[in-house]
C-alpha cells in the first residue's frame, strides 16, 4: 500500500473510532441535516457537533449546502465507496503487513522449542505443533521416496518420539504414505 493510501486509511479510522461520529455518519447517511438538528439527535453541544463533522469533512465523507443561515450535512456516499474501492480491497488490506516480519512468531517457536538443534519437547499447542513439524518435514527432499527406516532414522536426529512425529506429518498432510513407504508434499 503506498504511503498515502495507508495515511488515508489510517485517518479514516481514527475519524470513525468515535462514536459520536458513527452515529452522525449513520444519521446523514438517512437524511440531511444541520448542526442544531445532529445536537439535539444526540444530545451533545453545537460545537462537539462541528467539531466531529470537521474531522468527518477532512475525509471528504460529508457534503455541504448552505440553507438560510443554516448549513446540511450528508454523507458523500460516492466518497465512501470511492475509498472502498481504493484501500479496501483484500489485497490492499494485505498490504498492510509488507514491513511486518511475518515470520518472526515462526522463528521464535523454533527458538524456544530447539535447543543444540534437538527438538526439547512437541509442543501441546496445534499451531506450534504445526510450525515445527513444517520445519521438520523441510529436513527431507520433495519427490524423494524414503522408506518408514529412513523417515525414523531422520526424525531421532531431533526427537526420540519419531513415531509420534511421523503420525503427525501424516495427519497434517506433510508427507504421504503407502506400504511404509513416505514422501514429502509441501
Amino acid at each position: 500500500m503506498q504511503p498515502e493510501q495507508f495515511n488515508i486509511l489510517l485517518r479514516f479510522f481514527k475519524a470513525l473510532a468515535d462514536d459520536s461520529r458513527l452515529k452522525i455518519v449513520g444519521i446523514l447517511a438517512n437524511q440531511e441535516c444541520s448542526v442544531e438538528e445532529l445536537a439535539a439527535l444526540l444530545q451533545l453541544k453545537e460545537p462537539t457537533v462541528s467539531h466531529h463533522l470537521a474531522k468527518l469533512k477532512e475525509l471528504n465523507l460529508l457534503t455541504m449546502r448552505p440553507e438560510g443561515n443554516s448549513r446540511l450535512y450528508q454523507l458523500d456516499s460516492e466518497a465512501l465507496q470511492s475509498i472502498s474501492k481504493e484501500i479496501f480491497t483484500p489485497e490492499k488490506i494485505a498490504s498492510l503487513i509488507e514491513d511486518v516480519d511475518t515470520e518472526a512468531w515462526e522463528s521464535k517457536v523454533l527458538k524456544n522449542y530447539f535447543e543444540g538443534g534437538y527438538l526439547k519437547e512437541i509442543p501441546a499447542s496445534r499451531k506450534k505443533r504445526l510450525v515445527i513439524l513444517k520445519w521438520l518435514a523441510k529436513q527431507f527432499d520433495i519427490g524423494v521416496n524414503y522408506p518408514e527406516r529412513l523417515v525414523n532414522d531422520i526424525l531421532k536426529r531431533y526427537h526420540p518420539d519419531y513415531a509420534t512425529l511421523r503420525r503427525e506429518f501424516i495427519a497434517c498432510q506433510l508427507m504421504q504414505r503407502e506400504n511404509g513407504v513416505y514422501w514429502r508434499t509441501t
